[in-house]
């Protein structure tokens, strides 16, 4: 537990909140049930070892503070996570109320270990050393084997270090679940692309040898999805789709819809991680009905952008 004022919300709120979620208790020392419930929080926070971090925000000497949230009684609590709040709750609740209220929120413990185990895994494929963090992984995984975020990430290593083979076999549990997951769809169809350079002979062809037979015949959908799967291979990823594109234009159907499915797996592969954030959020209120004043402005980045454009093209495409 510590103290928050205006001079230090930037570092111990804002910043913090992108690390571990903030739950802020806003209190005066006159409120009687500031004072009840101020201890039940900080049992919660031992409790929760490290899971949520808990700040008091003193509203008669903090008052911009209490204005810039909307407080309109004490004690108020709002969660932060990501430096935006997501949720909170007023007045004094029970300790079973508070932990219901926290555990709609925050991460489990086996779900905060899996994540360190993906960060560090993350930092020694930075390094270079793409055969520790696989280790890693791999060990995470046989003792969670239900965790899908270790999985995902798993499975685009392997890939990514063209192990294609274990690649699929660590994939197959996640195409069986019901409803398959689109970033599984799209792990497999990367997949696919790679075993087809791999093993058709075509995958040694140079790009110039599909063009030819492309501007031959520019219906020869065989010679341009081959060509999408070479590109793939190569890193080329939008020149993938708009060879793609072409194809859908032209046929929707073909293949059994192969390009589409192929050229949606690609924006989900392109597309930036999502924040770790609450949609309660989104309307301005929490599910708790507190209206909360500060709002983080939306940022769109160029990755963002990119994928953007390319859902447009396809949605042209398929109209």
């Amino acid at each position: 537990m510590i103290d928050v004022t205006i001079a230090n919300f930037e570092t111990e709120v804002i910043e913090a909140s992108h690390s571990v979620p903030v739950l802020l208790d806003f209190w005066a020392p006159w409120c009687g049930p500031c004072k009840s419930l101020g201890p039940v929080l900080e049992k919660v926070e031992a409790e929760y070892a490290g899971r949520f971090k808990l700040v008091k925000v003193n509203s008669d000497d903090e008052q911009q503070l209490a204005g810039a949230f909307g407080i309109r009684s004490i004690p108020t609590c709002v969660l932060m996570i990501g430096g935006q709040p997501v949720d909170g709750f007023m007045g004094a609740q029970p300790e079973g109320q508070i932990k219901a209220f926290l555990d709609k929120h925050l991460p489990s413990a086996d779900e905060l270990q899996a994540e360190a185990d993906a960060h560090e895994a993350q930092q020694q494929v930075e390094s270079g050393d793409a055969h520790s963090a696989r280790d890693r992984l791999a060990d995470a995984l046989a003792q969670n084997p239900g965790n899908d975020d270790l999985r995902h990430d798993y499975v685009k290593l392997l890939i990514g270090s063209g192990e294609l083979a274990e690649a699929a076999a660590a994939l197959a549990p996640a195409l069986g679940q019901i409803p398959q997951q689109l970033r599984f769809e799209a792990l497999a169809q990367w997949l696919n692309a790679l075993e087809f350079l791999r093993h058709d002979p075509r995958g040694q062809w140079h790009l110039e040898q599909f063009d030819q037979l492309i501007v031959a015949n520019k219906r020869d959908f065989d010679a341009r999805f081959a060509k999408s799967r070479l590109l793939i291979g190569l890193g080329q990823w939008t020149e993938a789709m708009e060879e793609l594109l072409e194809i859908i234009m032209r046929d929707k159907k073909w293949a059994d819809e192969a390009p589409r499915k192929t050229y949606v797996a690609l924006l989900e592969l392109l597309s930036p991680a999502k924040p770790k954030a609450d949609p309660a959020a989104a309307a301005g209120k929490s599910a708790g009905g507190i209206e909360i004043a500060a709002q983080a402005a939306p940022r769109q980045d160029p990755q963002a952008e990119l994928v953007a454009r390319y859902r447009r093209k396809l949605s042209m495409a398929l109209n």
